[in-house]
């Protein structure tokens, strides 16, 4: 990876570009930087077309498999859900898709907008429903255990309290596993980010960590990245089931949201001990903490979790 790299740390550009047919005559200089964490992405424009090329982060493949990510991404969108994959090398995740055009990229401001949740909360449910099934599970518990190994090995300290929290996770995960869903093809990272509004539809993009999950998972997460409230909620609860949610499944998403932040916490000391400096990862990672703490303090967590196991 280094050699695809210049001097300035920034990426040869000519050199990713070389490796897909249809770009390889495009000129680096018409490439366009575009948002992205632990990935760097580029609006190319060649030869009548917009495209997407996106570069993986390095590091990444310590967590991400990428054949699977490759499987989920064309699956969603053969499912109408995702961006048209045109090109993907498996070997380390170099991505070229289709440019969404009239298209907006969402943040919490937007989702905002009660009519943009529903539509996120439609398409979750095309995800869900209509796409073919992914090469591999999303496994919550022992994604949490096998990042909590690998910080291990790498000598990283946890945010204070998290060993003080353990016992309120395990309930929520008794919680859950004593009622058990059929697992569906899930985004399992929906960040605000990953969204792209028309107006008329929402498209999910960005697969990295997709599985076949909980699909109750997919709306607790954006519910978090979001900050939604209680009507925003409500709003991608009924567009997801067409109908007023059950308890049940209220305390599903809630315990959901909980876990949400505690396995992206693990992940943001992870980018940390990795020397991410994209953002301050160790910012990201506490204060994602702090919000699962709150959470499962709640009085009314309890509620929830007894709520999961009524039928």
């Amino acid at each position: 990876m280094s050699s695809d790299f210049g001097h300035d740390g920034e990426p040869d550009i000519g050199r990713y570009l070389a490796r897909v047919p249809f770009l390889a005559e495009a000129p680096p200089a018409a490439a366009r930087r575009l948002g992205g964490l632990t990935n760097l992405n580029y609006l190319v424009g060649h030869d009548g077309g917009r495209f997407v090329l996106r570069i993986p982060g390095a590091g990444t493949s310590e967590y991400i498999d990428r054949e699977a990510e490759g499987v989920a991404a064309r699956a969603a969108a053969d499912a109408g859900v995702n961006a048209e994959v045109m090109f993907f090398d498996p070997s380390d995740g170099l991505m070229v898709t289709r440019y969404v055009d009239a298209s907006v990229t969402m943040d919490p401001a937007r989702f905002r907008d009660l009519d943009a949740v529903t539509r996120a909360g439609q398409a979750f449910h095309r995800l869900h429903a209509r796409s073919r099934p992914f090469a591999t599970d999303f496994q919550l518990f022992p994604m949490i255990d096998g990042y909590l190994q690998l910080l291990q090995s790498k000598g990283a300290a946890l945010p204070f309290g998290y060993i003080e929290l353990q016992q309120r996770a395990d309930d929520t995960r008794r919680a859950l596993e004593s009622s058990l869903h059929p697992l569906v093809p899930s985004h399992c990272d929906p960040l605000c980010e990953n969204f792209l509004d028309t107006g008329d539809v929402m498209f999910i993009i960005d697969y990295e960590y997709a599985g076949n999950n909980d699909p109750m998972w997919d709306l607790a997460d954006l519910a978090v990245e979001g900050e939604f409230g209680h009507d925003q909620d409500l709003a991608l609860l009924r567009a997801y089931f067409e109908r007023d949610p059950a308890p049940s499944e209220i305390g599903r998403m809630v315990a959901y949201k909980a876990l949400c932040d505690l396995l992206w916490t693990l992940w943001g000391v992870i980018q940390h001990a990795n020397g991410n400096t994209a953002e301050d990862f160790w910012a990201y990672a506490t204060n994602r903490f702090d919000r699962c703490r709150v959470l499962m303090s709640d009085g009314q967590y309890p509620d929830h979790l007894r709520a999961i196991g009524a039928t």
